[in-house]
């Protein structure tokens, strides 16, 4: 099996550890929101809120950035799966499936969650230019999604990109531990293979 390529690889652990940073400092805010039970879960609501208003409407060279490490962690595993191996195919082609998952995860739950959330509407609406569709009052009422629903359901994805995440991670190492196992046993063989030959060369 070929050596793994570094610099992919480190394209691609130095992306995810960023994003595994960017969720850790929202998990004071999800915290409350999704694991704890305190007695009035309001104020928490509230300051979740306002966090991710804030962040939604930060400058746009803070998306950038992120979408910047995004690329890049996927050009990292491009660079690795360019005429694969059979270990590149079981280890990085696992990890980029967990990647993409977590993009998706993102566009569809992260994005959306944050434009939902920044203009308060909340439930079966959508808003295109200013106008609020809810032309169904039944159907509103049956699929209504309750701001704190909508709360948990953002804190929730922020820990399934998490576990993603670790998820690459753990076959990022995986495939390093594999690759020093095989080097270890081919350089063993190696080694007896010198010792027979010298052996057979000393009774001759």
């Amino acid at each position: 099996m070929p050596a793994p390529n570094s610099f992919a690889t480190f394209l691609i652990i130095g992306p995810t550890c960023f994003f595994l940073g960017i969720l850790f400092s929202n998990f004071p805010y999800d915290y409350n929101v999704l694991w704890a039970t305190p007695p009035d879960r309001e104020p928490y609501y509230v300051i979740l809120e306002e966090h991710l208003r804030f962040l939604y409407n930060s400058p746009p060279i803070i998306s950038r950035i992120l979408h910047i490490s995004i690329a890049v962690g996927i050009l990292g595993f491009l660079t690795k799966l360019y005429k694969p191996s059979e270990a590149n195919m079981l280890f990085d082609g696992a990890a980029l499936v967990l990647y993409l998952s977590g993009i998706t995860v993102y566009i569809t739950n992260v994005v959306k969650g944050l434009k939902v959330i920044n203009a308060g509407i909340y439930g079966n609406m959508e808003l295109i230019e200013g106008e609020t569709l809810a032309s169904d009052p039944a159907a509103e009422a049956d699929d209504y999604i309750s701001r704190e629903d909508t709360l948990r359901v953002f804190a929730a994805s922020n820990t399934i990109l998490a576990l993603v995440m670790v998820g690459v991670l753990v076959l990022q190492a995986g495939q390093w531990y594999a690759q020093r196992k095989e080097d270890a046993e081919i350089e063993a063989m190696n080694k007896a293979d010198k010792e027979k030959k010298a052996a057979g060369k000393k009774k001759q």
